[in-house]
């Protein structure tokens, strides 16, 4: 029985920043359609900071405009294109979806690579995936870095292993351009995705705040809190708001 195919997620411009109007099930359903074709598809997960690098890192916006997918992974980002005129209808957390791929690639029997965070990070989160998800194939596991020194040995590493999806754990922007930078070298992967400190939220290294802090979009004070250090980043969050609240309010995409 043949059905529809999915038609490509709408887009709008939150300060010259593409941002893909779906929700996590919509998300689940592109990257199906990824994986039926046979090139690397990046997902970026896009929220204010990303939006306030890019009006500066012209590098870095070209790789979000050039993504095949730009989630809304920070209830800042959500608000903007509801004010905006085009709203996401709900945040899509880095550190949610990451759980959701694991799973679907267990069930599809793609083989999951984790590159990046500190070292035996990638391999205690792979364990932990594989505990919860027992039939999920990991195809490799290291820390690397983004230094263009071990570009060639991390793509070749990479390449041996047959994976289909790739978690990058450098932070952002590193993440996303090393990702960018390498979507003609890395042969078999089909979905490579910068998850952030996803990896630290799966083993436990960082703690997510509690639900009701999650639902009234408080989870970045809740971060500040445990993270203080984290203050000179989040100076990008009053500017974001007051750039989104003074730019024109039009559709998009």
């Amino acid at each position: 029985m043949s059905t529809n195919p999915l038609p490509p997620a709408s887009v709008v411009q939150v300060l010259n920043t593409p941002v893909h109007v779906v929700d996590m099930d919509e998300t689940m359903a592109h990257v199906r359609r990824f994986m039926q074709e046979p090139r690397l598809h990046q997902i970026a997960t896009t929220n204010p900071e990303f939006v306030m690098r890019a009006q500066t890192d012209e590098p870095f916006r070209q790789v979000l405009e050039q993504a095949d997918l730009c989630i809304a992974d920070g209830i800042g980002l959500v608000l903007a294109t509801r004010w905006l005129g085009k709203g996401v209808p709900e945040r899509v957390p880095g550190s949610e979806l990451v759980y959701h791929l694991a799973q679907l690639a267990a069930e599809e029997k793609w083989r999951l690579f984790l590159l990046g965070a500190a070292p035996g990070v990638a391999e205690e989160a792979a364990a932990l995936f594989q505990a919860q998800f027992p039939s999920l194939l990991i195809a490799g596991t290291y820390a690397g870095s983004p230094d263009p020194a071990e570009n060639e040995e991390i793509v070749a590493r990479i390449n041996r292993s047959e994976a289909d999806l790739l978690f990058v754990a450098y932070g952002a922007p590193r993440q996303d351009k090393w990702i960018a930078g390498n979507r003609d070298t890395l042969k078999s992967v089909r979905v490579a995705i910068g998850v952030g400190g996803s990896l630290d939220f799966v083993t436990g290294r960082s703690k997510r705040a509690p639900m009701w802090i999650r639902k009234i979009g408080l989870e970045w004070l809740h971060r500040l809190f445990l993270e203080p250090w984290r203050w000179r980043r989040m100076l990008a969050l009053p500017r974001f708001a007051v750039k989104v609240l003074f730019s024109p309010r039009r559709r998009s995409g």
